[in-house]
């Protein structure tokens, strides 16, 4: 009887009640698409306000453009980094499950003060009719407006630390079928995230704009909270793999102990150097080894990759708690494999930053007219989103099934292509940014605004020549973070999946971070070289942006080099090659 209910569960993993997962009852697709139902909502509250904050910072708050830029690119960059800090306590000592429902609620928080700050005139800083008159919010206010950013921070990294892998994790990868499904979960992932950005950046941003900024950030905040029932209404159906200690310890174990081991008077005499030296390594991998483990990790001895690692296993380490087993050592040599692959991704994602900082202020200066409909600067993502959203089920139901009929690979498209793909295509798009930015200055010119200070009525040219960098780096998110959310969990060893995930969240808070040390680098050698940065002053006009956007062209250029590179020589260590 205990056998057939062995048989009949998910080794590792657990329901909602902590008691054992059932086969055929929980996980599967019926479980993700309350994920996928609740991505749709978060990425809603999420982006409603990050695609309109530098505005709201800079008209309300008083913030420089550039100062309002770089407070935008840090919040994101901080939310997108805090995912890694969920998925290890999603991997480490808590579930996914779990984490998801203490994020959303601090999320809930967050907004809620954001809500109360803007909806109060009293708490916010007063209103100004030039630039010169304008003072920055400070003091207890300040104070406030950073505690509510913040705390939306903390818990949107903990919601995209948690939601893609519980998603993930409800999916069988010892059956085909079940693998294929899990990868259009990854490209349904990024459709749902379209969804709710689509939403966010058109009726959201409208209210913002039209109703008043207490109405937006109250929307979001609804938002939030109403995602909290739906995700629980999928307990039932959730398979939650259950924590397995601190895989962070593990890593630092192993490298510690390579590295005190190549010190060691006795390492020559010790020390791992081939295969099947040591009677021990069966009987290790017999006993540490998961079914669902890398194939790499199924071997009785050490790979010869990456052979400094193997120092950790010596028969006599430097020190006892050093001692390592041969399938923590191959962990750590995936992930290791794995990070030039997350280095590669951050130039792009620095990119991607400029779709809610500096382009949403040139359109600002732009005719934003379509007829008699008045479009507000933060709705641009609609283009990009839309595109995704037409791009994604195309990319799910056609392009991958007719690659794998041609390639006779279950992926068909493999993941490093599509990251690279998704490279190529920033390349692109700045290059394109810059051309269209030379062609804004120039009517400015025409309009004898470029030394001016002061507000103008929008310049005579439509903002629609936007789209066209929006739409290239829409492209580029949708093959490059996809792509790598699905690399990084199919990957990573089966103990660490959450947290591997998460760097695909903190490759975007990484490019976040760039973008701001950019704009702060090439004003001070700027400044110092022409005594005016390109990157500085009140009006946008007097920004010398069009040289920042071929800079970070010829940047991506000089990243997607070095991304090959490492590309050319990585091996999969879990992508079956044939059906």
């Amino acid at each position: 009887m205990e056998e057939a209910q062995q048989l009949n569960t998910w080794e590792g993993f657990v329901d909602w009640k902590n008691r054992p997962a059932l086969k055929g009852h929980h996980g599967g697709m019926v479980a993700a698409s309350f994920v996928l139902a609740v991505e749709i909502l978060e990425n809603l509250a999420f982006l409603a306000n990050a695609s309109n904050l530098v505005l709201y910072l800079s008209r309300f708050m008083h913030f420089s453009p550039s100062t309002a830029a770089t407070m935008v690119t840090n919040f994101m960059g901080t939310a997108f980094l805090l995912a890694l800090l969920g998925g290890f306590l999603a991997d480490a000592f808590l579930t996914t499950y779990t984490i998801y429902l203490i994020s959303a609620s601090i999320e809930f928080v967050g907004l809620l003060i954001l809500t109360i700050q803007a909806q109060k005139p009293s708490l916010k800083p007063p209103n100004c009719h030039s630039v010169t008159t304008c003072q920055e919010v400070g003091g207890w206010k300040e104070v406030m407006l950073y505690a509510g950013l913040y705390l939306v921070a903390l818990g949107v990294g903990g919601i995209k630390g948690s939601l893609p892998p519980h998603g993930a994790q409800q999916f069988d990868e010892t059956t085909p079928q079940e693998r294929k499904q899990r990868s259009s979960f990854f490209n349904y992932y990024v459709f749902c995230l379209s969804c709710g950005a689509l939403i966010a950046v058109t009726f959201v941003v409208w209210i913002e704009d039209n109703k008043g900024w207490q109405w937006g950030f109250g929307v979001s905040t609804a938002t939030i909270l109403i995602s909290i029932p739906v995700f629980l209404l999928g307990s039932p159906f959730y398979r939650t793999k259950l924590p397995t200690g601190s895989t962070i310890t593990t890593m630092f174990k192993v490298l510690t102990a390579a590295i005190c081991n190549s010190f060691n008077s006795r390492s020559s005499n010790n020390a791992v150097t081939s295969m099947g030296t040591s009677p021990s390594y069966a009987t290790e991998m017999r006993d540490g080894e998961d079914q669902n483990s890398n194939k790499n990790m199924s071997t009785q001895a050490p790979t010869q990759s990456l052979g400094f690692l193997n120092r950790a296993l010596m028969n006599k380490p430097a020190h006892p708690k050093l001692q390592c087993s041969v399938k923590q050592v191959e962990e750590v040599k995936i992930v290791v494999k794995i990070l030039p692959i997350f280095m590669s991704s951050i130039m792009l994602n620095c990119c991607l930053a400029q779709l809610s900082t500096f382009s949403v202020q040139q359109a600002a200066t732009m005719n934003t007219k379509l007829g008699s409909l008045k479009v507000p600067p933060a709705s641009l993502p609609v283009f990009p989103v839309l595109f995704i959203m037409i791009l994604a089920p195309l990319y799910n139901h056609v392009v991958v099934p007719f690659a794998r009929k041609v390639t006779k690979t279950e992926t068909g498209i493999t993941h490093l292509r599509r990251i690279g793909t998704g490279l190529v295509l920033s390349i692109v798009a700045m290059a394109v940014a810059a051309l269209v930015e030379t062609k804004r200055k120039n009517v400015a010119a025409k309009q004898g605004l470029l030394d001016s200070s002061s507000h103008h009525e929008p310049l005579p040219i439509t903002f629609l020549w936007l789209a066209l960098q929006y739409l290239f780096l829409g492209s580029a998110d949708l093959f490059t973070l996809a792509g790598m959310m699905e690399f990084f969990f199919t990957e990573a060893p089966l103990s660490m999946r959450s947290l591997a995930t998460a760097l695909s969240w903190a490759s975007l808070a990484m490019g976040y971070y760039l973008s701001s040390v950019l704009v702060t680098v090439v004003n001070g050698v700027t400044g110092a070289y022409r005594h005016t940065p390109w990157l500085s002053g009140g009006n946008l006009n007097q920004y010398h942006l069009e040289r920042f956007y071929w800079l970070m062209c010829i940047l991506s250029g000089l990243n997607f080099l070095h991304y090959l590179f490492w590309a050319a020589r990585y091996k999969y260590t879990s992508t079956r090659l044939e059906y």
